[in-house]
């Protein structure tokens, strides 16, 4: 499932394709919007926006298109009216005479008019978004700090997109991995200096991953490995999806837990003899 910084890019390649573009054409697979698509056909996109792992697309109109892509689904921009060759069903296509856009293999699609948005049920549950710039480090911090979350196992609780949204799988391999937390601890069991980490790594690490097209290591030792040979999967990340590999801070071999069905990424030397 695409995290933040995917969904943050995704919407970023939607808005330089179509916003502020006249739409000459519009069209969903769902009989539950096919009437929005002449209501809509001739307005413009005046904004597209990430909400968690959803995008909101906004229209002149008061009209919202709400996308969760889920596990599946993925937007793919073009500079024609033509589909992108690709084996995925077309959920909706969006055609301008500068580009179009086109969701696949999405479940979650709905049109919203403006005062809908912020209580639609899943984005009003959004903790604050990491990825998202007016996200402090302060406002991060708090939701470690919290009586709501203490008791909840990190390894679960980051990927509960109350606490903090944009986070999933990949991400809190590497916040934790960063932060030098065990995978079993709850917020009440780290140290100060532990839950300090974590805030400024769900930020520093979010962020990076968004403007580096899905890096989480630092620029420092992404060159050397790039120097050494190494592919993008080897540089990509410092623990996740590395089972087996030696771990870029102590040499020590990178291990693998599975939780609720998904597998965690962590270094033992590094996150559960630290003291």
């Amino acid at each position: 499932m695409p995290e933040g910084p995917e969904i943050w890019r995704a919407a970023d390649k939607i808005s330089q394709a179509v916003a502020g573009e006249e739409i000459i054409d519009l069209y969903f697979a769902f009989d539950e919007l096919k009437e929005f698509e002449e209501t809509l056909k001739g307005r413009k996109i005046t904004s597209v926006t990430p909400r968690g792992k959803a995008i909101i697309t906004a229209f002149d109109n008061e009209f919202n298109l709400y996308s969760h892509n889920q596990l599946y689904g993925k937007w793919l921009i073009s500079k024609t009216p033509n589909e992108p060759d690709t084996n995925r069903s077309l959920r909706a296509a969006i055609r301008t005479k500068k580009g179009s856009a086109f969701l696949y293999s999405a479940s979650e699609i709905e049109m919203l008019v403006d005062r809908e948005v912020e209580d639609h049920p899943y984005i009003k549950k959004l903790g604050p978004d990491v990825v998202h710039p007016d996200t402090t480090y302060e406002e991060v911090l708090d939701r470690y700090k919290g009586d709501t979350f203490k008791n909840r196992k990190l390894a679960t609780l980051l990927l509960d997109q109350s606490f903090l949204s944009g986070v999933g799988n990949y991400l809190r391999s590497e916040i934790m991995f960063c932060a030098k937390v065990d995978p079993e601890f709850r917020p009440k069991d780290c140290t100060d200096e532990q839950i300090e980490a974590l805030a400024k790594y769900s930020v520093e690490l979010s962020r990076r991953s968004y403007k580096t097209g899905g890096l989480t290591t630092e620029p420092e030792l992404v060159e050397a490995l790039k120097r050494e040979g190494s592919s993008r999967k080897q540089y990509r990340h410092y623990a996740y999806d590395r089972t087996g590999k030696p771990c870029y801070k102590c040499g020590k071999e990178i291990v693998e837990i599975k939780t609720g069905g998904r597998k965690i990424y962590y270094c033992e030397n590094r996150q559960k003899e630290y003291h």
